[in-house]
């Protein structure tokens, strides 16, 4: 699985604002919202969802990165965003490092097999350094958009 096939590249906000975990959740999915890949009536139930997934543990990997993810009935397929801070969001990660890097996730729930190799390939991706080091220092969407497809290219593969 590619980045191309979940990533909303409208969706994907090269600044974030938030200052908190909630905070930074509900930018997410607001982008996701504006970019009409999920419903209005929707969004405060998807963040809950995506909150209450963070209350079984953090989704706050380390070194700078947060994967929050759900399952949710009102979507028909996996989509995704990513989302950059500059400074950083305490996200009560692993390291407990502030939090720069964001990707999204919400997917249908009975397709747990595209959530997890959608999980698995950011994961992967997210191994490599030098592509983290890119993502963390994107001022637009189109450079973040750029360095996922320069990913899903393999250029940044590390096995």
């Amino acid at each position: 699985m590619k980045f191309a096939d979940f990533i909303s590249t409208a969706s994907i906000k090269a600044e974030l604002k938030a200052k908190t975990k909630e905070q930074a959740i509900e930018e997410l999915v607001q982008c996701l919202l504006e970019s009409g890949e999920i419903d209005a009536e929707q969004r405060d139930d998807i963040v809950a969802a995506i909150m209450k997934r963070e209350e079984l543990g953090s989704t706050g990997i380390g070194r700078g990165v947060a994967v929050p993810h759900t399952k949710h009935p009102s979507v028909q397929k996996l989509v995704g965003t990513v989302g950059v801070s500059e400074e950083g969001v305490d996200f009560d990660s692993l390291d407990g490092e502030r939090v720069q890097l964001f990707f999204l996730l919400i997917s249908p729930p009975e397709r747990p097999g595209d959530h997890l190799r959608a999980l698995e390939n950011i994961s992967r991706q997210l191994r490599d350094e030098t592509f983290c080091r890119f993502l963390k220092q994107s001022k637009s969407a189109e450079d973040i958009t750029q360095l996922l497809q320069e990913a899903d290219d393999n250029q940044f593969a590390t096995g």
